[in-house]
């Protein structure tokens, strides 16, 4: 996580910017205020945590194209939508495109407060989630060509003499490889190896022989 969360605030209406970012103030939460959805793009650091409280009805982009920008741009803030407008269409299309909420003005202080704190600690959560992916696939980087080549036919269930015919080599061969596999991964079974191979799918690009 990038530093301090924030609960970023876009609403094109001062009065409810005001109020709303006296409210996060209050209880102690970072809140910066923007008065338009070009204004949050423009201004927002990829990679800075924290939570979208954003308007539907807006001059210029409205709340569901900012949200269908940050996905163009992978930026993954849970969005709370908070509107006076709002109708079932339109709160479940804003839910199916990943919002983690969507609540009515006027809304009040002790709702929005608790959805926030749902939606940081969510955020958290997942950022822990992909710290702990990054450190596994981190594992699977450290493997040579031809580790990684032998560890995704022993996840596979192929035995050392299998593979070893499979790929023209020894079976002690293998079996150093596959003890060099388990080090260099920290696993201590079978059943982790092929845990850290599911959790690191997406970086696995087996090496042509």
């Amino acid at each position: 996580m990038n530093s301090e969360p924030c609960v970023f605030l876009v609403d094109d209406d001062e009065a409810v910017r005001d109020s709303l970012s006296m409210v996060l103030e209050a209880d102690g939460l970072c809140c910066k205020a923007f008065a338009s959805g070009e204004e949050f793009l423009e201004r927002y650091t990829p990679g800075k945590s924290g939570c979208l409280v954003l308007d539907v009805n807006m001059p210029g982009l409205d709340g569901l194209e900012v949200q269908s920008e940050l996905g163009s741009r992978n930026i993954n803030l849970p969005i709370i939508f908070l509107t006076a407008y709002g109708d079932i269409p339109m709160s479940v299309r804003a839910v199916k495109a990943g919002a983690t909420d969507f609540l009515t003005k006027p809304v009040a202080s002790e709702l929005l407060l608790e959805r926030v704190r749902s939606a940081l600690l969510e955020e958290f959560q997942i950022c822990e989630q992909n710290l702990v992916a990054q450190e596994d696939c981190n594992l699977i980087y450290s493997l040579t060509p031809r580790e990684l080549e032998i560890m995704i036919l022993v996840v596979e269930g192929l035995s050392n003499k299998e593979i070893g015919r499979k790929l023209g080599i020894s079976y002690r061969t293998v079996e150093i490889h596959r003890s060099r596999i388990m080090h260099k991964t920290g696993s201590g079974n079978l059943l982790e190896l092929a845990r850290l191979h599911n959790e690191c799918r997406f970086c696995l690009n087996p090496p042509s022989v």
